[in-house]
């Protein structure tokens, strides 16, 4: 699994659910954060149209860390990065935390397999659920055609 998706999925799921996998998983290493967590702001572009001239649409509060795993561990050294929206500190420490330990290519397929697979799989059944509920508010319009 590449990297981006897995960034991608951390942080678009919820803290308590990484966390509660993360523990079943068995993965304690000890890290030290080298960045962070730290909140700022990040600017949003956008497109109209998705295709249009770039525009500044707005800014978004962002929390970022980086952490490295010590010495002790198989992946000793290995840097990871986490950004999450939001001021969530834990959330973007324990991104990073992941991101690092996936480097070692064990852990890696334990935690594509264990971790971030059933969070896809969670995201998409939130995404399915608002699609049905945005779905049950939709409102038909037509046009009466005059005879003319």
């Amino acid at each position: 699994m590449s990297q981006a998706r897995r960034q991608r999925v951390l942080a678009l799921s919820l803290r308590q659910q990484i966390e509660t996998r993360w523990a079943t998983l068995g993965i304690r290493v000890a890290h030290r954060c080298v960045r962070g967590p730290e909140t700022g702001m990040a600017m949003l572009r956008g497109r109209m149209g998705g295709t249009g001239r770039a525009f500044n649409l707005g800014e978004m509060t962002l929390t970022r860390a980086s952490v490295v795993l010590d010495e002790a561990s198989p992946a000793a050294g290995a840097l990871g990065h986490g950004w999450v929206r939001g001021r969530d500190r834990r959330h973007a420490e324990l991104i990073a935390l992941i991101d690092a330990c996936a480097q070692h290519e064990a852990w890696a397929r334990h935690i594509d397999s264990e971790l971030i697979a059933p969070l896809e799989d969670a995201l998409e059944a939130r995404r399915g659920e608002a699609a049905r509920d945005t779905a049950a508010t939709r409102v038909d319009f037509f046009t009466l055609v005059r005879g003319e």
